[in-house]
């Protein structure tokens, strides 16, 4: 083979970043148990700007179903209440100085099929990312100089990373989807 065939290694690194945006989006689906990743998509407007919650307080889980936010400037604690009840999570802090105590609500049945259509949303939302990157590769297999032959066995390759990544991205899915309905 000479040096235009397709870079597999890249097609692989930019689906895998397309698995790690999935993961990063799941992670922040609430699955009934309490984790500090939960609040990593509030934005609190702090010092005339939006700044991520984990960079004006720290953020612990110190039982099951309760997370507790400890505000390190104390004048910030209204807006870190403020961003996290306005946050799309549905959670209500109660106020304790500069620690706030977030109660993780048991999820209902309706809570958790939305949950799951989020989750499956997400997964496609991949999937589409996944065969853009294959639609890249079998461009550039087709714009090389290789024989058909070698051509054929390019594309065969990224069709079967594809499906691979493709596999991948539908066994995360599931293990979320277990981890939501589980009771």
């Amino acid at each position: 083979m000479n040096g235009m065939s397709v870079d597999l290694d890249d097609l692989k690194r930019r689906m895998d970043g397309a698995i790690g945006v999935l993961k990063t989006e799941l992670s922040g689906l609430r699955t009934g148990r309490a984790s500090a990743s939960m609040l990593e998509p509030v934005q609190v407007q702090a010092y005339g700007t939006h700044m991520p919650l984990n960079q004006v307080a720290t953020v612990s889980v110190p039982e099951a179903r309760m997370i507790t936010v400890q505000v390190w400037d104390r004048g910030m604690a209204q807006a870190v209440e403020k961003a996290i009840r306005e946050s799309s999570l549905g959670l209500n802090p109660v106020v304790e100085g500069q620690v706030m105590r977030i109660p993780i609500p048991e999820l209902n049945a309706e809570r958790r099929k939305e949950l799951i259509k989020v989750a499956h949303k997400y997964a496609e939302a991949a999937r589409v990312a996944v065969r853009h990157v294959r639609r890249d590769g079998m461009e550039s297999i087709k714009k090389s100089d290789l024989s058909e032959d070698e051509q054929r066995a390019q594309s065969d390759k990224v069709q079967k990373l594809t499906d691979d990544k493709i596999a991948e991205l539908d066994s995360i899915v599931s293990q979320k989807e277990q981890e939501i309905t589980q009771i």
